[in-house]
């Protein structure tokens, strides 16, 4: 009798426990492990693990992919496949948008390119970011503040694999979306308006003076001095007014 009572109370447990979930959200999914996916809450946002499957449509080849949302974004790690069950991409995501090392293979599995973004916060209108040097990526050359535009950027270290060695084929280096070689450039000589550098303190302190030239009379004036030199001076009006 004891044993029937709590197999009912289980299954009134159970029952009480798929209604407060289902009251949770407004749509999901049951997967072939019983496993709760591609979750639509109340306010109609992808929340949790998704699987989302894409057919092949006008010479596109179809995929599936698997990773999680949060607030309707694709947030962290997400994984892509052929239709044929072989991985074709990681890739990496922060405020719905790519978001650092993302790496892409062959329909083989061979290492194809290696990628690397940086994405922006879609509250944010500017962001100050770091500039290293290329021979040095340890040694901080200097920080500017960049405006944002778009929602992801090329940031990092780009590599092109030859699929069949696994040898590097091409390196790029970008910073926030541009060349990272034009961007120290820029922050070696002229800034553009979109580009502000900010100092970066060493520790030191230096005078006002430090780093000026010294004065170079012009040759006229060096002229004067040496035919008049040994002479009575003579006054000059240096266009001074004596304040």
């Amino acid at each position: 009798m004891k044993v029937i009572l709590m197999r009912y109370l289980l299954i009134f447990l159970l029952f009480i426990s798929l209604n407060s979930f289902g009251q949770q959200w407004k749509d999901y999914t049951i997967s072939v492990r019983g496993d709760t996916i591609n979750r639509i809450d109340r306010k109609g946002l992808k929340q949790g693990p998704w699987v989302i499957h894409v057919e092949p449509l006008r010479g596109e080849e179809g995929y599936d992919e698997q990773g999680y949302f949060v607030n309707d974004k694709k947030d962290g790690r997400w994984v892509r496949f052929s239709l044929m069950g072989d991985k074709i991409a990681e890739e990496n995501y922060r405020f719905g948008a790519l978001d650092g090392k993302c790496k892409y293979y062959t329909r083989i599995g061979e290492l194809l390119r290696e990628e690397n973004w940086r994405a922006v916060d879609p509250e944010k209108t500017y962001d100050t970011v770091d500039v290293f040097d290329l021979q040095d990526p340890t040694k901080l050359i200097d920080r500017v503040v960049v405006k944002l535009e778009g929602h992801t950027m090329r940031h990092g270290t780009w590599t092109y694999y030859d699929p069949e060695w696994g040898t590097i084929v091409k390196t790029e280096n970008w910073w926030m979306d541009r060349p990272a070689e034009e961007m120290q450039s820029a922050t070696g000589g002229g800034v553009d308006d979109e580009l502000k550098p900010l100092a970066v303190s060493d520790g030191k302190s230096k005078s006002d003076t430090a780093g000026k030239k010294p004065l170079v009379k012009p040759q006229v004036v060096l002229d004067y001095e040496k035919k008049n030199s040994g002479k009575k001076k003579v006054r000059t009006r240096d266009g001074s007014t004596g304040l």
